[in-house]
């Protein structure tokens, strides 16, 4: 595949549009320029090696630019982030450029071998992996920082010159889309594949979810519907009721375990490499060699890694939960407290003041679990 990337061209001359970026209004030219050059740029330069073209506004205003790739690049971009496809022998394979012709499916003229969804996280994935090498700074931005390793996009976002990445949708298989799964009155399952050509594994697995919940809820409703009507003095059957709902819940869980499994397996998700994904946007390093795939990528020092989170992030944590303890104490003297009020005064202002440390205790509880919640994204990302 290597060898592959210096031939690669960048024309395309039936420019297919699959993401768009929004840039901040009044962005500097350079800035546009230098991103557009690294979006086109060859692999071997640190480019990602895809195709841009401007979307000019009725106001004349050139924020927002149109992204696609080449077939030949998806191809070469579906390998690099192993995707799987079934083969000729019905089996699911992680896809390889060389061995394009063993996939079902496959021709040279046939673009729709890898799905909307397919092609638009390629794009995305390989934008959001655009890292800087020699740059000091965003162009045009003396005070956006970079280093080599750093994610562009991430530092372009966090500048508030890039306002947003999306997928772009296509009208006409949205239609397409729309008349299969709702446009028609009829009874029977929804059309999953095709959700998930459009919308991705993601989206698909959630309304099959929803699909495969619905009919599963049908025997404890049907069930129910005796216990609803009649008021039974017997509790005796409550209990074979509730004893009922709690192996059916079981059931049910066990069950879409299989089912999600099957599902992701079929659409290739369930095989697909992660020990070799490319390092998260937001990961920050010095640029160095990954010793298991031989690529160039941010590496960091484990021994500086386990140093935070033993020294840092553990110790805050610890101070949390002591923290907690310390206020759910003073929760229980404030609960004693008004209590012992209630019983000597027996008033309507004492009943009142039983409710105050729940009241407080919440309030509390709330305003820490936002500061945690903050102080947690924080260590986590540092």
């Amino acid at each position: 595949m290597e060898k592959s990337w210096p031939f690669l061209g960048t024309f395309e001359a039936d420019f297919r549009p699959l993401v768009v970026i929004e840039l901040a209004k009044g962005t500097k030219e350079e800035t546009i320029k230098w991103l557009t050059k690294r979006i086109v740029d060859k692999k071997a330069n640190g480019g990602a090696q895809l195709l841009v073209k401007p979307l000019v506004t009725d106001n004349g205003d050139k924020n927002i630019y149109l992204v696609g790739a080449s077939q030949l690049r998806l191809l070469l971009g579906a390998e690099s982030v192993g995707l799987v496809k079934e083969c000729n022998d019905n089996s699911m394979r992680t896809f390889t450029y060389s061995s394009r012709n063993t996939f079902k499916g496959f021709a040279d003229d046939n673009h729709n071998f890898l799905t909307m969804a397919e092609c638009q996280y390629i794009i995305k994935h390989e934008l959001e992996n655009l890292r800087a090498k020699e740059e000091k700074m965003i162009p045009g931005y003396p005070q956006a920082k970079l280093y080599p390793g750093k994610s562009i996009v991430r530092r372009l976002l966090t500048s508030g010159i890039l306002v947003q990445i999306f997928p772009l949708h296509d009208r006409e298989e949205l239609k397409k889309l729309r008349h299969s799964w709702y446009g028609r009155v009829k009874i029977g399952y929804q059309p999953l594949d095709e959700i998930r050509c459009y919308f991705g594994e993601t989206i698909a697995l959630y309304f099959g979810f929803l699909e495969y919940f619905t009919f599963a809820l049908i025997p404890m409703a049907v069930i129910g519907i005796p216990y609803y009507v009649f008021a039974w003095e017997d509790y005796d059957k409550y209990v074979m009721f509730a004893t009922f709902n709690l192996l059916w819940s079981t059931v049910i869980l066990e069950v879409w375990k299989r089912i999600c499994a099957i599902m992701t397996y079929n659409w290739g998700t369930l095989l697909m490499k992660r020990q070799f994904e490319e390092p998260r946007p937001g990961f920050h390093g010095t640029l160095g060699i990954n010793p298991v795939t031989g690529r160039e990528e941010p590496v960091y020092s484990s021994i500086k890694r386990q140093m935070r989170i033993y020294l840092v992030s553990l110790p805050f944590v610890c101070l949390c939960l002591c923290f907690s303890l310390y206020v759910m104490m003073i929760y229980f003297d404030l609960e004693q407290w008004a209590l012992d009020y209630h019983e000597e005064n027996e008033s309507n202002f004492s009943s009142l003041m039983l409710f105050v440390p729940s009241i407080i205790y919440a309030v509390v509880i709330e305003i820490m679990n936002r500061i945690y919640r903050y102080a947690a994204e924080f260590l986590t990302s540092w």
